[in-house]
């Protein structure tokens, strides 16, 4: 739920017009209201999305009754009920039934203490009149975003960039070496945007700035795939899996407003569905399918409209769905990339248009995003590192992986002379890689089952908050909120101690497979593509069993064949132009060679070709300044 946004200028003072003025940037995260708390050097802004006591109690910024703390907060405390209880037993007193207020004696209680006994996502500000100090905290796992940038001793934040950039003394610039990051991993490992100087907090992280304008920041707690628990035998480990997916399931389920799910044909989404229409009057589930008129190959089968019905008739929910096709790719970039600001992962234009969906009918969604990276769903992906031995051989087999756009060799093709020498390092992304594994100094490399364990942990450190802020920015450019019962503490802090062979049924046949045999990556996928064993079983009493065994397929529109199809067109229109933002940075022969692999059917550069527009377009946006509502 909700926007929030903040200046603390230690030896300045606070603009309400300014606060106001990010504030309003950001109405689509909370059109149900907003408030505005400014104080001499402090100025806190909030917009809401009344998902908790839609009373007025629950507006914001909200203070303690002597005014001497005051919070900006965005997200829900599953476990604020009880926190609450415990709270009173101390002789705290409540007006309101909201999580937030919860906050605030939490801290008058603990401190910032308080921060790890918190079960839920969440951004907040948080002042304290009385010692002058600021924190900033984010969630444990990255789910609800926060962003901020200094402005020499003023530090200026809110849970998206637009409303930084509200900030007169902020100009746009390009952070070079983000975008050199962007176009390796698609994703940013680092905790830089490609809005220079501004940067993200790191999930599990507080800011903590005092009248000195000292800002620290320390981290409060991270995975560990590392402390497995081997006395946990199978069924111990299928039992409690289930007993705690199910109490997420009913933390997650609390609103005041109408809560629905997201419900493709897979496990993951079918299980949520399963818990939550038990304990919820007609659940309202929702699907997205594609016009595969023109679709060939693997691709034929990206369409889960099918699956989706049977399990919604199995469930008997209220179900919708709709269909995009091709042409839908033209409307919605534009807007999709305003909204996501900070580009990451993959083609996410039919996440925009299912929470565009889900917005007429709910203002919360369950969402399966989570279980993949904590119970081993990309087999294919460990592959890579069945063969490594050591530490370095684990990171060149997996870094090789991971650069899923362009490779360093071909960087100086892809990049113009002026952008190259803007980069501190054109092979720096290899020692981002490497550095994420630094987080962890209990991470071992002696045998396979520790690679997994590795690749799970920098899967849940860098593709799963990048998978968030997806999540988060484009389900709230629609006023929805999304919740992800996976990531609920108990339940992943479980899924770490599980032992890897129960994740991963065919693991001693994975470890001996030939790394000489021809075509050994196609029959891996062919024979490995299971993952999620202990889950699957814990599963099996929740949905029928043809879900159960179902081969996992992403959320993905058939792109391969359309960019070579009905939108070639759109793409060398917007990528080719002779006005096109991104030559400057980008050189247009290198945009011409891969359309014309990808046409030919050389390359599946599906992935690249979605980046290189979301690049344009975020230039188009952003740098050149292009309105939204002057778009076609």
């Amino acid at each position: 739920m909700c926007g929030i946004a903040g200046i603390y200028s230690p030896s300045g003072l606070v603009s309400e017009h300014l606060i106001k003025k990010m504030t309003d940037s950001i109405v689509h995260r909370g059109p149900d209201g907003e408030g505005c708390f400014v104080n001499g050097p402090i100025g806190l802004g909030h917009r809401r999305l009344a998902i908790l006591d839609l009373t007025d109690a629950g507006k914001q910024p909200m203070q303690t009754p002597d005014g001497k703390i005051i919070v900006t907060y965005n997200g829900e405390i599953y476990n604020h009920l009880e926190l609450r209880e415990e709270l009173q037993k101390k002789g705290h007193i409540f007006t309101s039934r909201t999580d937030t207020e919860v906050l605030l004696h939490g801290y008058r209680e603990w401190g910032i203490d308080m921060v790890p006994r918190l079960n839920g996502m969440f951004a907040f500000a948080l002042w304290d009149t009385t010692t002058k100090d600021l924190y900033l905290v984010r969630d444990r796992f990255g789910i609800k975003p926060l962003y901020y940038w200094q402005n020499g001793n003023e530090i200026v934040f809110a849970s998206e960039i637009k409303a930084i950039l509200q900030h007169p003394d902020y100009k746009i610039g390009v952070d070079f070496n983000a975008l050199n990051e962007y176009f390796t991993f698609q994703n940013l490992f680092r905790y830089h945007t490609l809005f220079k100087g501004i940067h993200s907090l790191p999930p599990a992280n507080i800011i903590h700035c005092n009248s000195s304008g000292v800002v620290n920041r320390n981290s409060y707690w991270d995975f560990d795939f590392t402390n497995r628990d081997r006395t946990i035998n199978e069924q111990d480990a299928v039992e409690e899996t289930l007993r705690l997916f199910r109490q997420s399931v009913s933390r997650q389920m609390i609103a005041d407003v109408r809560v629905g799910s997201y419900l493709s044909g897979g496990m993951d989404s079918g299980s949520i569905t399963s818990v939550a229409s038990s304990q919820y009057n007609r659940l309202t589930t929702f699907t997205c399918g594609f016009d595969m008129t023109h679709t060939t190959g693997r691709e034929a089968n990206f369409d889960e409209r099918r699956d989706a019905e049977m399990m919604s008739s199995y469930f008997k929910t209220e179900h919708y769905e709709m269909v995009i096709n091709a042409g839908d790719i033209s409307w919605s970039m534009p807007r999709l990339i305003y909204h996501m600001e900070d580009l990451r992962v993959g083609m996410s234009y039919p996440n925009y248009y299912i929470s565009r969906l889900a917005s007429r009918f709910v203002k919360v969604c369950l969402s399966g995003t989570g279980g993949d990276e904590l119970y081993g769903g990309y087999p294919w992906r460990y592959y890579r590192v069945f063969q490594s031995l050591d530490r370095p051989g684990f990171l060149k087999n997996y870094y090789s992986f991971w650069q899923r756009l362009v490779s360093d060799e071909d960087k100086t093709n892809l990049f113009t002379p002026n952008t190259i020498a803007q980069i501190d390092d054109i092979n720096d992304p290899y020692s981002v890689f490497s550095r994420v594994f630094t987080f962890n100094k209990d991470l071992k490399y002696d045998k396979p089952e520790d690679h997994i364990a590795n690749s799970l942990y920098f899967e849940a450190k860098t593709f799963l908050p990048g998978l968030f802020i997806m999540g988060d920015k484009l389900a709230m450019a629609n006023s929805l909120e999304e919740r992800f019962p996976f990531m609920d503490n108990d339940l992943v802090n479980f899924a770490q101690k599980i032992p890897i062979k129960y994740k991963l049924a065919n693991l001693e046949t994975m470890k001996k497979m030939d790394e000489n045999e021809t075509m050994k990556l196609r029959k891996f996928q062919m024979q490995f593509d299971d993952g999620k064993n202990v889950l699957r079983k814990a599963m099996k009493n929740l949905i029928p069993e043809a879900f159960i065994n179902r081969k996992k397929q992403g959320f993905s529109a058939p792109d391969e064949s359309w960019y070579r199809g009905e939108n070639l067109a759109y793409v060398r229109e917007i990528l080719l132009s002779p006005n096109a933002a991104s030559h400057e940075y980008i050189n247009k022969k290198y945009i011409e060679q891969i359309i014309d692999e990808h046409v030919n059917k050389k390359i599946n550069h599906r992935l690249l070709i979605w980046s290189l527009l979301s690049f344009e377009w975020w230039c188009k946006l952003f740098l050149q300044g292009h309105k939204i509502e002057t778009i076609e």
